[in-house]
């Protein structure tokens, strides 16, 4: 049987009052990406995410970013090596603690690393930043969550950092195999039936239509479905029960 991950951007949230669909997307998802804190969340999403990952059953993944609350991670940041490894330390030891201090009631610790936002897109065209999220990542002796075959997947290589292979059910791609930029018309997809046939479609043939409807290839152990895309409940659901009609497994890759 096929296996593949679903996973989402969880926990980017401060108040409890702004954490919309989090609690029910723990239902659905394998992997949850917990915000540590620099793009979005704080102390107490981390230690409630920690407990809804123990509570379903969902491994744990950090999910760092540069050093920007006011632009949720989405803009791109010139930063030398040693602070960005720096900063992506001081995340992961961040949900580290959440981690910890949930104590008994959630036997959870992370399990992989998955850059958030800019950063993502950043390290996977710029070897000096990738090389550096690698060496952060084996410094945290996490496996690293990225796009096949870009600059972060040659530095994990490069390091010895094992490299799992993500792909996006709810975001545009480039005709290269890049996401397009959000803010270009259509970048963000949101119809829960067309997202499910996407999902479908990578798992099954390796191929997604890029924006301008040539058909690339996908390599993926990991499907995410953004946690902050409008409808994400409903997009997770209708891929969660797609696959599961075509009898695709879901499993964790970590």
């Amino acid at each position: 049987m096929t296996a593949i991950d679903l996973n989402s951007d969880l926990g980017e949230w401060d108040l409890p009052a702004d954490a919309g669909d989090d609690v029910r997307m723990f239902g659905l998802v394998t992997s949850a990406n917990i915000a540590c804190g620099f793009h979005a969340g704080n102390a107490e999403s981390m230690l409630a995410s920690v407990r809804s990952a123990a509570d379903n059953g969902v491994s744990l993944g950090a999910h760092p970013s540069y050093r920007d609350r006011e632009g949720f991670g989405r803009r791109d940041q010139e930063v030398d090596a040693a602070t960005l490894i720096a900063d992506i330390l001081e995340q992961v030891e961040a949900l580290t603690h959440a981690a910890d201090s949930a104590g008994d009631s959630a036997d959870v610790r992370i399990r992989y690393l998955k850059p958030h936002g800019a950063l993502y897109n950043r390290i996977a065209v710029d070897p000096v930043q990738a090389d550096a999220v690698a060496l952060a990542a084996r410094d945290a002796g996490l496996p690293l969550l990225g796009l096949a075959g870009t600059a972060i997947h040659t530095a994990a290589d490069g390091h010895g950092v094992q490299f799992f292979r993500e792909a996006f059910v709810d975001r545009a791609y480039l005709s290269d195999g890049r996401l397009v930029p959000r803010a270009v018309a259509g970048a963000v997809l949101t119809d829960p039936a067309a997202v499910a046939v996407r999902a479908i479609r990578m798992v099954a043939d390796g191929a997604v239509e890029a924006i301008d409807g040539t058909v690339i290839r996908v390599e993926l152990d990991s499907l995410c479905v953004h946690g902050d895309t409008p409808g994400a409940f409903a997009m997770a659901a209708a891929v969660r029960e797609h696959l599961t009609a075509a009898e695709v497994e879901l499993r964790a890759f970590a």
